[in-house]
């Protein structure tokens, strides 16, 4: 559905996004959940963690978890730059059990904030270039390379997600035949946006799509692109150099720790999470892992680049955790979305990210990367993470509960006509339960009396004692959770693997 704007009637631009088209008066047992931003989950036992610093130096994380207290709500949704968590004064928040089918989808507003409108044009002797934006001394250096993808030539349409700076863009592609040896038969243009938060870049793919359609055809005309760009124009703050968090708030925002993830609402076509699914199978558990691991991830793919821009997104959904404090001092998992080789400087600072490129020479540098991944196949040059390529009996579990729960899902979607749960929900839900478990688990153990892992608890969590004993390792190291790791194996009946500040 496409709604026009108040201010520029003639234009048609923004999608309205299905929030908006939910009832204006909320139910009672939803008024609450509305007012915050959040969705109405069922309480099955509230858990909080309270975690606090504490100065001995054995015990640099010392960790509480207290059951069965109720959640307070957010009082207000923050904007890109602030803090995603969304807790109240004291700065508490709780986590609930969650239930996919009890989800309930409700609104949320966020200022539209487009720092820059432009069209990327290319020109057979000089290559992409920057053909028009507004404003006109906005710095869009390497938005060319970025808006039109390494081998976009081939293909006749596109979308692109990428990062400039601080900011997030959105780039539609066309290539269109001409009869024109000085285009050498071809018209290639890209139409795009940047925006400090990328929550809301979707709302404008139509209006983009659109607009690159118009620009292959009539050339040089700019007048909606300028209509569009003082209708949506962002108020950054005074002085502020436009710097936001990779964790834009979202519907999900209030209940996911912005440290944790960069929770992302952005539109995918039907099925996305499905397709993941479908073309990783159960190296999705490979990737669970690497991702809550904070592992540089790229993946590799020829044009269209757009479907792997998804591929980022259901990768970071992968990361998900909501225990308040939880992973404050790991690196963030931050989106890059397309990524070229102008990229490579800004690459080489990253501690943890998830990108992708067209770009077959980010192979051989592998100080860019953890874990590289080419199609379906799914593979790292680093010694220590080799055995995290195996999977296990806990993982070959688990993805058979996702898929039985995709099942199940199907099943009420067909036969009771249940609306109020999709596949993304489920998706999300179903990883961030997992984490959640594991983290809670480990932090009761970190603040009970005699901080020992046992395999019983590593069962619990949903982990082998066995095949999950080096990604146990790596998680207690980067995490910072202080507990003594013991697994049986059959070498000796309690091995102790160390203390793991």
């Amino acid at each position: 559905m496409v709604e026009q704007s108040d201010r520029a009637p003639l234009l048609d631009w923004e999608e309205v996004p299905p929030a908006e088209l939910a009832p204006a008066t909320p139910s009672p047992e939803t008024e609450d959940s509305v007012q915050s931003g959040l969705c109405s989950y069922p309480t099955e036992g509230g858990v909080r963690a309270d975690i606090s610093r504490n100065a001995s130096p054995a015990r640099p994380n010392s960790v509480t978890a207290v059951s069965g207290e109720s959640a307070h709500s957010p009082k207000k949704h923050s904007g890109p730059g602030g803090d995603a968590s969304a807790t109240d004064e004291e700065g508490d928040c709780t986590f609930h059990g969650l239930s996919v089918r009890d989800r309930r989808i409700t609104g949320w507003e966020e200022k539209d904030q487009i720092v820059a409108v432009f069209v990327v044009t290319f020109d057979t002797r000089s290559g992409n270039m920057i053909e028009w934006c507004l404003p006109q001394d906005v710095n869009l250096e390497g938005v060319e390379f970025k808006s039109m993808a390494s081998g976009s030539h081939r293909i006749s349409s596109d979308f692109i997600y990428f990062r400039k700076g601080c900011y997030f863009g959105l780039a539609c592609f066309a290539n269109m035949p001409v009869e024109s040896e000085l285009e050498r038969g071809a018209r290639m243009k890209s139409v795009g946006i940047l925006s400090p938060s990328y929550t809301l870049l979707y709302r404008y793919m139509h209006f983009l799509e659109n607009q690159v359609r118009h620009q292959l055809q009539c050339p040089g005309q700019y007048s909606p692109l300028e209509a569009f760009y003082e209708d949506k124009k962002a108020v950054l703050p005074p002085g502020g150099n436009g710097l936001v968090t990779a964790c834009p708030t979202s519907a999900l925002g209030p209940i996911v720790n912005r440290c944790m993830h960069p929770e992302m609402k952005i539109t995918h076509p039907a099925g996305c999470m499905s397709q993941f699914i479908r073309f990783f199978g159960e190296q999705i558990m490979v990737l669970w892992k690497f991702a809550l691991l904070r592992k540089r991830i790229l993946i590799f793919s020829p044009p269209p680049v757009g479907v792997v821009c998804y591929r980022v997104y259901c990768c970071c959904c992968l990361a998900n955790v909501s225990i308040p404090g939880m992973g404050v001092s790991v690196p963030e998992f931050r989106p890059f979305f397309y990524i070229n080789v102008a990229d490579i400087s800004a690459l080489e600072t990253e501690l943890s990210y998830v990108a992708c490129t067209t770009e077959k020479i980010f192979e051989e540098k592998k100080e860019l990367y953890d874990v590289y991944i080419d199609n379906q196949n799914v593979k790292t040059h680093r010694e220590s993470l080799q055995p995290l390529l195996r999977l296990n009996s806990a993982d070959r579990e688990k993805y058979r509960k996702l898929c039985e729960q995709r099942q199940l899902l199907l099943y009420s979607q067909e036969v009771d006509g249940d609306c109020t749960s999709n596949e993304e929900d489920l998706f999300i839900l179903f990883f961030m339960e997992q984490n959640n478990r594991i983290f809670q688990t480990l932090s009761e153990v970190a603040g009970s009396a005699d901080p020992t892992l046992t395999a019983e608890h590593v069962r619990a969590m949903g982990l082998d004692p066995q095949g999950d004993r080096g990604f146990l390792v790596d998680l207690l190291e980067i995490y910072g959770i202080d507990v003594m790791l013991v697994i049986d194996n059959p070498c000796c009946p309690q091995c102790c693997l160390g203390e793991l500040m």
